[in-house]
């Protein structure tokens, strides 16, 4: 088995990823633990046709992640997703197919997947009404009382994030391999827990990891690895190829100079870049602004700042609103914020602290749906405008600073 993870539409060097899933195929069950869609430009661009196309062409089965959740729902996709633990509310059925059935050197296996619920949560409202996560723990148990009588191996595809991913292969000692996404880490190479090998390859289209069993009472082995830099593409995905070429191009487009506070090797520190841009809309509108962190992406920027450059920084297309808070919000700030952040991530606020007697915020789409997802919201200018500005002109550069 090989399996992918959070790809985000990293496809600006997918050459060796299509060369090897491609080879992989014919002897290997292909799979992915979600978050395919969304995080790049070509995303923004495509819309995630490309993505669309990648997975039906090398993906054997496919686990769903909250970026790009609507897509699973899709012809074509659907009969390639599994998932034990989201249902109708309404009818409390599950929304996809809770396992795939393989054999795997002679063995019964069965791959299934789960989401967490923090990763559920993220989903914007409008794109999961109707919809409810379960315990995932539960899940898998129940499917397993199921099941285990025409199944050797389980094979789980998670979406939870890895040190959950440890307790899941805690409480459920059944499962053999545990491919594991979401929390983008540093945790790569197999940890065992009991009997369990929980392993998960490198994100943003970089490598993946494979599970093997050598036929025998030893069971599975499994590791993580890279996908080469460079790869001849096989003929028959060079149209594929193409077409990511050509959204490449698009993306090549320069907007103007970086300004030199945003150069280097590195990527501008998200935290920073976000304040200076908060800073930058309080000044403007006299509002004070209420951010999540991880509305923007690290990028390493060099002397030009590209279309690709705005849509990877901040590639999800958050709009901003005029947020009217709810009386319960305006009574006690620090307790919304804490909600947010446990929703969201870190925040960034301007001023900071925000005046306790806040009552309306600019903030994004998403956050103001968080914040009272009763009242309808006017769509306003996109966040990548205010964040381009700021690195093309400084930002918060000091009086006299050149740009």
């Amino acid at each position: 088995m090989v399996a992918t993870t959070d790809v985000h539409s990293c496809l600006d060097a997918a050459s060796g990823m299509l060369a090897y899933l491609h080879d992989a195929r014919a002897s290997s069950l292909v799979v992915d633990c979600g978050d395919f869609f969304e995080g790049t430009g070509y995303y923004r661009l495509g819309g995630g046709s490309v993505e669309r196309k990648l997975l039906l062409r090398l993906y054997d089965v496919l686990a769903p992640g909250n970026h790009g959740w609507p897509h699973h729902f899709e012809p074509g996709l659907r009969a390639r997703t599994v998932c034990a633990n989201v249902v109708d509310a309404g009818r409390n059925e599950l929304l996809f197919r809770p396992l795939h059935r393989t054999n795997i050197q002679g063995r019964r296996v069965a791959v299934t997947a789960v989401i967490g619920p923090q990763a559920f949560a993220a989903i914007p409202l409008a794109e999961r009404v109707g919809q409810r996560v379960t315990d995932p723990v539960h899940a898998l148990r129940q499917l397993m009382l199921e099941h285990h009588h025409t199944v050797d191996d389980w094979v789980l595809l998670s979406h939870t994030g890895f040190e959950d991913d440890l307790d899941l292969a805690q409480a459920c000692p059944f499962l053999d391999i545990v491919f594991a996404g979401h929390c983008h880490s540093h945790h790569y190479a197999p940890r065992q827990v009991g009997s369990t090998l929980v392993v998960k390859g490198a994100e943003l289209g970089r490598g993946y990891a494979v599970a093997e069993h050598d036929g025998s009472s030893s069971g599975w082995t499994a590791r993580s690895c890279r996908f080469a830099d460079m790869a001849t593409v096989p003929e028959d995905l060079v149209p594929l190829a193409n077409e990511i070429a050509r959204l490449g191009e698009r993306l090549a487009v320069p907007l103007g100079l970086v300004a030199r506070r945003w150069r280097g090797a590195g990527a501008p520190g998200r935290r920073e870049l976000l304040a200076a841009t908060a800073a930058r809309l309080h000044r403007e509108s006299s509002i004070p602004v209420v951010l999540n962190e991880t509305v923007l992406r690290p990028t390493a920027l060099g002397r030009v700042l590209r279309l690709a450059d705005v849509l990877g920084v901040e590639p999800f297309g958050n709009r901003l609103i005029n947020a009217l808070l709810p009386d319960v919000a305006i009574d006690d700030i620090p307790g919304l914020l804490s909600r947010l952040t446990h929703r969201a991530g870190p925040l960034v606020t301007a001023p900071d602290p925000l005046p306790a007697d806040t009552y309306t915020v600019l903030t994004t789409d998403y956050l103001a749906e968080t914040i009272d997802a009763a009242r309808p919201h006017e769509t306003g200018p996109l966040l990548g405008d205010a964040v381009r500005d700021v690195l093309i002109d400084g930002g918060e550069r000091n009086e006299g600073e050149p740009p």
